[in-house]
């Protein structure tokens, strides 16, 4: 969805949340013209912290898309909490066979209507002792799959210095360096009109997991491990 056909909830959530997040961190951007201004979207990113969410929707909604995260459907039950969720245009997602299902008929309805979904193929922060990232789930290669949506690839560095998953501490210091890279859309053509078999995913997916990790090996430096985990 194109920040302009923004509803009422979504724009008050922007108003609270960015100048928090313009204080709170000092931000390098690159590569927002990777991401396209309008139509279905889905966009990966390697996940360091908790803190990931607010960066990159601080950078997804600066270049002009309202992201849309998937969230444990638990959490849409909690009395206010769930009730923004929603208004704010979040998507659920169920655990289980047949609730994993319609929590994935939800999302090809909202990349065929136009929507950006943000997904973390990790599903879950890393936990390599470095932050690298690893083996990726299948979710969004099966997504590219059923919708033929560009995959853009989003890679990060910094959100660890807000919150640190290893150590559990939480920084308050306004201008925390964070950098947040987008580039082209991932080339996934070789498997167009492919049946979804576990290879075929397994495949799709680590390619999208190898673009993740060189692009973060650009980002800060280093050799990046190869995980199996």
């Amino acid at each position: 969805m194109a920040r302009r056909r923004l509803g009422f909830w979504p724009r008050v959530a922007a108003v609270l949340v960015k100048p928090i997040m313009v204080v709170w961190t000092r931000r390098t951007w690159r590569g927002m013209e990777h991401l396209p201004r309008e139509g279905g979207v889905i966009i990966v990113a390697n996940h360091l912290s908790h803190a990931d969410p607010l960066v990159s929707a601080h950078f997804i909604y600066d270049a002009g898309r309202w992201p849309q995260f998937l969230a444990k459907a638990s959490v849409f039950r909690v009395p206010v909490v769930g009730w923004i969720l929603h208004r704010c245009r979040q998507i659920p997602v169920e655990r289980g066979t047949v609730d994993a299902a319609r929590s994935l008929d939800k999302l090809v309805e909202a990349v065929r209507r136009g929507d950006a979904v943000v997904i973390y193929p990790e599903g879950t922060t890393s936990r390599e002792p470095d932050l690298w990232p690893m083996k990726g789930k299948t979710g969004a290669a099966r997504l590219a799959l059923l919708t033929g949506a560009p995959v853009v690839p989003v890679a990060m560095w910094g959100p660890e210095r807000i919150f640190d998953p290893r150590t559990a501490r939480i920084s308050l210091r306004p201008r925390i360096p964070v950098t947040v890279v987008a580039g082209p859309p991932i080339d996934l053509s070789r498997w167009e009109g492919a049946s979804p078999t576990r290879g075929t995913l397994e495949e799709m997916t680590d390619t999208i997991m190898l673009r993740l990790r060189d692009m973060l090996a650009e980002i800060r430096g280093g050799t990046p491990q190869i995980s199996a985990s």
